[in-house]
Formats: structure tokens, C-alpha cells, sequence
């Protein structure tokens, strides 16, 4: 028999542009992850990890906190966090010795293996090589992963995308046992 995991147990991936914000879309998925009360994961820097971040601390929220899972600074300093890391919106932040990142996004020293095995379910905010390494993860680890943009990405088939917040919450609470 399968254990049912407590709602506040469960973690949402958010997964996008490390330079952009893109906060539209951004404020939108943080305060729904809150709404959901359960917790948000994201890589721990700027851009849209940044701004799902801030959305979700400050939205009112019963349960789940913000974590960053954080890579170090280099191979050859992997005692010190990567600079800017992590967020000020963070509040559980988990340093890494991983250095790897965008184009070495599915590298096994890239923290993206982190975020896609930690998380229930996945939102994938518009982003560029990073990102599309955390989608190509989350479907070689069968993690529920969707698209939240303003438009379809043709590079992207193989998951569900939507430009409608109700499609994702939908999504979410499907995977989430929220249904």
C-alpha cells in the first residue's frame, strides 16, 4: 500500500530564466504555490527564481517555505556559494558542491538533478539553457512537468503547456492529491 505524503511535505519545482524575471508569470505561480500550502523549490538566484521567490514569501501562506538549492561558486571553489546566491527570499537555502549549470545543466555535477528528484511536481517558467536541461531531466526522471508561458515552445512537445493559470493550477493539485 502506498504512504500518502502530508499536503506540507510536498514541493513544487519552479524552473526559468536565471537573468529575466519574467514576473508576470512569476508573481503568479509563487502565489499560487502559497495558496496551495505546500513548499517552493527553486535553483536559489535571480531571475524567475527570484521573483517566484518573492511572490511566494509574501503572499499569505499557512504552510511551505521558499528553499533554493544552491550551487558552489566553481570546480575549483566549491566551498563558497555561487556569488549572488542565494536570494534574499530564500528561507531554507541547501548549498551544493555542484558547480554545473546551463549548458552542463544535465552534467552529474549540476544541481538541476536536485530540483527535478526533490520536487512533486514541476512549473517550467520561460527560460533558456538551464531550463530546457531541467525539462530534459524531468522527463528522463517521469516527473510531472508543465509549461507556463505566454506562448507554446515548439522545442518542448513531449509536456503539457499552457498560458492559463487555472490549466496550471489544475495541474498542480492533480499531482499535488489536491484534486
Amino acid at each position: 500500500m502506498k504512504t500518502q505524503i502530508p499536503v506540507a511535505d510536498r514541493t513544487v519545482a519552479v524552473i526559468g530564466s536565471g537573468m529575466q524575471e519574467h514576473d508576470a508569470l512569476a508573481r503568479d505561480i509563487g502565489a499560487l504555490v502559497a495558496k496551495l500550502g505546500v513548499n517552493l523549490l527553486t535553483g536559489g538566484g535571480g531571475g524567475v527564481m527570484r521573483s517566484v521567490a518573492r511572490a511566494f514569501v509574501r503572499a499569505p501562506r499557512e504552510r511551505g517555505i521558499s528553499i533554493g538549492i544552491i550551487p558552489c561558486a566553481s570546480d575549483d571553489d566549491r566551498l563558497h556559494p555561487k556569488p549572488d546566491y542565494p536570494n534574499p527570499f530564500v528561507e531554507l537555502p541547501i548549498y551544493t558542491h555542484l558547480p554545473k549549470s546551463g549548458d552542463e545543466g544535465t552534467h552529474d555535477l549540476s544541481r538541476n538533478h536536485i530540483n527535478v528528484l526533490s520536487a512533486t511536481a514541476i512549473v517550467a517558467l520561460p527560460g533558456q539553457k538551464g531550463t530546457d536541461s531541467e525539462i530534459v531531466l524531468a522527463v528522463r526522471y517521469a516527473k510531472p512537468v508543465m509549461r507556463y508561458a505566454s506562448a507554446p515552445d515548439p522545442r518542448h512537445t513531449s509536456i503539457e503547456q499552457t498560458n492559463r493559470l487555472n490549466e496550471v493550477e489544475r495541474f498542480l493539485r492533480r499531482y499535488l492529491g489536491q484534486a
